[in-house]
């Protein structure tokens, strides 16, 4: 038996009894590396490698933006801005059957877009949009799977964490490129979701009284613009070279507080909680980075990503069956695995496959395609963040709310496959932009 398949199947077996008995997620992949050397090397110089990987690996400039992206995203959700997408949202929709409903797929879109975050997202918007529908009439199921399917739009609409992220792991992709490259991908998740969304409606009849007034829908639109405006600020910024990523999220901490402190709706006093959300959160992200780089040094070192790149060429070497089993794959891991852990672990073992001649595909678009696929993991049994949070906000079960998720699984199934197969879908604005 090759260096590469010892070392591999210590890894997974050690991962997953660890994360079977319990063990977190960062302390397995560290564990679970450190045991895959020890065939190779001895244990003092094996600690030792991975201590300075692990410090290396978090010595990453472009990895400041993370924590102060969360930062920004916390600020937001505390700062009143939920409401005001909400009521523009709301305006965009119209009268149209569940007009609430896609005011919510809508509202998801803009305020993932500023957040960065799915689970504040589905929190913020299944909070507020919730009872208003159960006043319209909705069924509480059919608004909790409209806000369920489109939280997770905002991991694909930048800013989004994840994606730099990958950028991280991936060997310094563009993040600017990361960013203009989930736009059409994250907008086309919302838009099918608001598809099926109508077609329900209109069977069950849901259509909104409510009516807005010229002057209203005036005011709605001006409180809207300096939350929306942020999005230009930042990515407009980033994408025009004014400042890097890490910059931008510097900018994106200032404009919101500001912006908060202009609403009122943030006190001096909820800053510490905050920061210290926002520094738990982080702590977390950087060290799941930091260990990650213990296991890509390990993977690299035993040959373990080519191994499976020729296992995967043995089975085919048809380009489309080879994607169908890498999502396959991803969308199996999703279900179990939360996403930033499998961003880490598993972009250095596709990367070299979906890159090489044979499948042609680029960095950015396998990017987009891995978060797309982890994403759909978010709101599927049993370790879907996102799905429990929504369950929990509209008060009701996972058991009452999955059938109807159904259509909506569908439907973001055919849009993963456009991405995976269609480049043009996640390259049309990078290349647009010179990338």
């Amino acid at each position: 038996m090759s260096i590469a398949a010892i070392s591999g199947l210590i890894v997974g077996v050690v991962l997953i009894v660890l994360l079977l008995a319990g063990v977190p997620i960062s302390i397995s992949i560290g564990i679970s590396s450190i045991l895959a050397i020890l065939p190779i090397i001895d244990f003092n110089a094996a600690v030792l490698t991975g201590a300075q990987r692990l410090f290396s690996g978090i010595s990453v400039f472009t990895l400041i933006a993370i924590p102060f992206f969360i930062l920004a995203g916390n600020i937001m959700n505390k700062g009143g801005i939920a409401t005001r997408l909400i009521n523009f949202a709301l305006l965009l929709t119209g009268r149209v059957p569940g007009a609430l409903a896609h005011t919510n797929a809508v509202a998801n879109m803009m305020f993932g877009a500023i957040s960065g975050s799915g689970v504040a997202s589905a929190s913020a918007m299944g909070s507020i949009i919730g009872p208003i529908e159960e006043e319209e009439g909705y069924d509480v199921e059919y608004s909790a799977t409209a806000n369920i399917a489109t939280a997770p739009t905002g991991l694909l609409i930048p800013p989004s964490n994840v994606l730099i992220t990958y950028s991280l792991v991936s060997g310094g992709t563009s993040v600017a490129a990361l960013f203009m490259g989930g736009y059409i991908p994250g907008i086309l998740w919302g838009l099918a979701c608001m598809v099926v969304a109508f077609f329900i409606a209109r069977k069950k009849g849901y259509r909104s009284n409510r009516r807005v007034k010229a002057k209203d829908a005036v005011k709605i639109v001006m409180d809207a613009i300096p939350s929306l405006f942020l999005i230009v600020i930042v990515i407009g910024g980033i994408i025009a070279g004014i400042f890097t990523a890490t910059e931008g999220s510097v900018v994106a901490v200032v404009y919101s507080l500001i912006l908060s402190f202009c609403y009122r709706t943030i006190k001096i006093k909820d800053l510490y909680k905050i920061f210290k959300d926002s520094a738990e959160t982080t702590g977390i992200i950087v060290f799941l980075i930091g260990v990650s780089s213990i296991m890509a040094w390990i993977l690299a070192f035993t040959g373990i990503p080519a191994a499976i790149s020729n296992a995967l060429l043995g089975i085919s070497n048809n380009k489309i069956v080879i994607l169908l089993i890498i999502n396959v794959i991803l969308l199996v891991v999703g279900t179990f695995m939360d996403i930033t852990p499998a961003i880490l672990i598993f972009t250095p073992i596709f990367l070299p496959v979906v890159t090489s001649d044979l499948i042609g595909m680029t960095a950015i678009q396998f990017g987009i395609m891995l978060v797309f696929n982890l994403c759909i993991g978010t709101i599927t049994p049993p370790v879907g963040n996102i799905l429990f949070v929504g369950v929990r906000v509209a008060k009701t079960s996972i058991e009452r709310v999955i059938k109807p998720l159904l259509p909506y699984y569908g439907v973001i199934i055919l849009v993963l496959l456009l991405v995976t197969f269609v480049p043009a879908i996640s390259m049309f604005l990078p290349r647009l932009m010179g990338f």
